[in-house]
């Protein structure tokens, strides 16, 4: 079996993958369409001061389908509501590379979730939480890895770098 790029209506992904493993279910197809994937990852949001995990999707719009194309499979997938087509040149659906699906699978699968910060070099900050509270400054550095940020803080008439963490800041 090969992988396949299902394009779909966007923010119907999720339905697609249920209608899809419904089709295959009724039409005992187990053997010839493996596994339909709505590539997602696990992010860590920061707002407001706030730390919330959300999945997003890696390729929105989109549904990887393991199978093997034969004419009848094409069309129960083709004829699934919420699709608009396979992804290929003329027509033809293109498989995807190995090389291709176990970056995705990998992705999927990261222990680790990923940061997404609203902190960028050159921004204005405020300090709500720590010894430096209700100072101001602007970040110097952003290391998401470690989820800390280096401000420049006025102390004493002079600028001084101080590492915070995500959640003591907020956008000015």
């Amino acid at each position: 079996m090969k992988w396949y790029v299902v394009h779909t209506y966007s923010g119907h992904e999720e339905r697609v993958k249920k209608n899809l493993g419904e089709r295959i279910q009724t039409l005992d197809l187990g053997s010839e369409i493996g596994r339909v994937e709505v590539p997602t990852e696990e992010e860590v949001e920061v707002k407001n001061g706030q730390r919330r995990s959300v999945r997003r999707k890696i390729l929105p719009g989109y549904v990887i389908v393991q199978m093997n194309m034969s004419d009848r499979n094409w069309q129960i997938v083709r004829n699934t509501p919420g699709v608009t087509g396979f992804v290929g040149t003329a027509g033809k659906p293109t498989p995807l590379q190995d090389h291709e699906v176990q970056r995705i699978i990998t992705q999927m699968e990261a222990e680790a979730p990923r940061v997404k910060v609203g902190f960028k070099k050159g921004q204005s900050v405020r300090v709500i939480d720590g010894p430096f509270i209700d100072f101001i400054g602007v970040i110097d550095e952003v290391n998401t890895e470690k989820g800390k940020i280096k401000v420049l803080l006025s102390l004493f008439g002079r600028e001084t770098p101080v590492e915070l963490d995500f959640l003591q800041v907020e956008k000015l």
